[in-house]
């Protein structure tokens, strides 16, 4: 297994190598329309029907709850339920990966992908009664060594259950096999031997094919499936079919692969989950938003799909759909902290409502302790009402990369302080004192995705700026997922920051 740091990294490479040997993947351009309907950071979104309800999940990574829970009536308007695992697995400890939610036999199945202690990437299942829960985790299923991830359950012609998957072979420098291997009616163990269905053995694709959806339809089984690089400034992601008459295949590639590609608005577009309503078929899948790009993630979009006289799959010119994204305010006014926020999966958070308040522990870490929300847009406002009387902690609002990369304005002692905490070194860039409020109102805006600029007020009224100079972000996002912004808190674990108003406006 790699280290952290180092299949980090590798991948980080990897696209970049990409970008300079396919430049065409890149800069090639689909008529097809992509709808935006899941906005914000929503990787490897998954999709299933059950009732009159669509029910989906996606990678939530380094974030914790893991995998949110979304439901719609139309696969357009989502609303968020919670999340699958509001505990962690005890067998993983983090990168939960693409969870890909499915529906059999009067129960709810998710296979995904996490990183398991002292080993490496590991396809586990869990189960429930209903899509809401609770899921109940049932441990891995597989676990190679080069690793294992994007799972997909497929009956084949006799009604045998198969588990397919991909092998991790991109971060050993190796191919990735998409392989399959029959499962017992449990979900709990694979039986027999398995076999390999495909590979990355075309120039399109790259290092790698991972993130395999099926669907039956006229006599053959069709997979669609994501290659070359998923993420960052370099990615190079596109998407391909294969099909064959009985599952076990031979599979054979349409010729015009790739059939999903980038268009001026949406660049990247990969690995979703194929899904029927009303006879018309859909392809719920990620794709960067090109104006702003990996500071907003990797956002979920609807495509329909035909089936052309030659038997191969073609996406379909739509109109595109304006998007007018809303406003978030938070006023802790419930009984429990609202489900859209998240915190880092490495941090044991301590955060509560009561009373119109959010008290938020602290964390003695160069970061602090920090709650999140995803953005939505490269240009919004997020702010802050901190009770400055009543915090024991340093409080303040931050953009969020990971536990080891923020930029935050905080409150310390009769001052309050912009810094930026790179790699885990904090630098204080900037300072003010103020004094006589109990209330101190701080505001983040940041424009391009990642130019910030914090200005603070101790009345609500006139702001003055920490910064006139904006700060670089641009090292914030980790390889896999978008920022989030929110409240920290800094200090010995026992101290709190309390507020009682956040804001994100677009």
């Amino acid at each position: 297994m790699l280290p952290y740091k180092i299949f980090a990294g590798f991948l980080s490479l990897t696209a970049r190598v990409i970008l300079t040997i396919l430049p065409v993947v890149i800069f090639l351009f689909s008529a097809s329309a992509q709808k935006l309907v899941l906005p914000g950071d929503y990787p490897d979104p998954s999709v299933v029907k059950i009732g009159d309800t669509y029910w989906a999940s996606a990678t939530s990574s380094n974030w914790f709850p893991a995998y949110p829970l979304l439901h719609s009536k139309d696969l357009v308007n989502w609303q968020t339920s919670g999340y699958i695992f509001n505990q962690k697995p005890e067998w993983a400890d983090y990168y939960f990966w693409a969870p890909e939610m499915t529906y059999d036999k009067g129960k709810v199945y998710v296979y995904y992908a996490a990183h398991k202690k002292g080993g490496n990437l590991c396809v586990g299942v869990a189960s429930a009664d209903k899509p809401e829960g609770p899921y109940k985790d049932h441990g891995p299923l597989i676990c190679e060594a080069a690793g294992s991830i994007d799972a997909f359950p497929m009956r084949d012609e006799s009604g045998k259950l198969f588990l397919i998957w991909k092998e991790d072979g991109n971060s050993v420098k190796k191919p990735t096999p998409i392989w399959i291997q029959e499962m017992n009616e449990e979900r709990t163990a694979l039986m027999g031997e398995k076999k390999e269905l495909f590979r990355n053995d075309a120039p399109w694709e790259a290092n790698l094919v991972e993130g395999v959806s099926m669907i039956k339809h006229n006599g053959y089984i069709y997979a669609i499936y994501a290659a070359a690089g998923c993420c960052g400034p370099g990615c190079t992601y596109t998407t391909g079919v294969a099909r064959a008459t009985n599952l076990m295949g031979p599979w054979e590639k349409d010729p015009g692969n790739p059939v999903l590609t980038g268009t001026d608005e949406w660049k990247c577009p990969g690995h979703g989950t194929a899904v029927e309503k009303n006879g018309k078929f859909y392809f719920l899948y990620h794709a960067y938003n090109t104006e702003s790009d990996v500071f907003t993630g990797r956002q979920g979009l609807l495509s329909e799909f035909t089936f052309t006289p030659e038997g191969w799959i073609n996406f379909v010119k739509q109109p595109e759909a304006e998007n007018k994204p809303e406003s978030v305010i938070d006023e802790f006014r419930g009984r429990a902290l609202s489900s859209k926020w998240q915190w880092n999966i490495f941090h044991n958070i301590n955060a509560k409502v009561k009373n119109g308040y959010l008290k938020l522990s602290a964390l003695p870490t160069a970061t602090g302790s920090f709650l999140g929300q995803t953005v939505l847009t490269g240009k919004y406002r997020a702010s802050a009402v901190i009770l400055r009387k009543k915090s024991t902690a340093q409080p303040g609002i931050g953009i969020l990369g990971d536990e080891k990369n923020t930029i935050s304005a905080m409150y310390k002692g009769d001052s309050i302080q912009v810094v930026v905490v790179k790699d885990c070194q904090p630098t204080i860039v900037a300072s003010q004192k103020v004094s006589g409020s109990k209330k101190l109102y701080l505001k983040a805006d940041v424009t391009g995705g990642y130019n910030i600029i914090f200005s603070y007020s101790t009345t609500g009224l006139n702001y003055s700026v920490l910064n006139k100079i904006p700060l670089n972000g641009s090292f914030l996002p980790p390889w896999d997922r978008g920022l989030r912004v929110g409240p920290v808190a800094k200090g010995p674990e026992n101290l709190r920051a309390v507020l009682d108003e956040f804001r994100i406006e677009y």
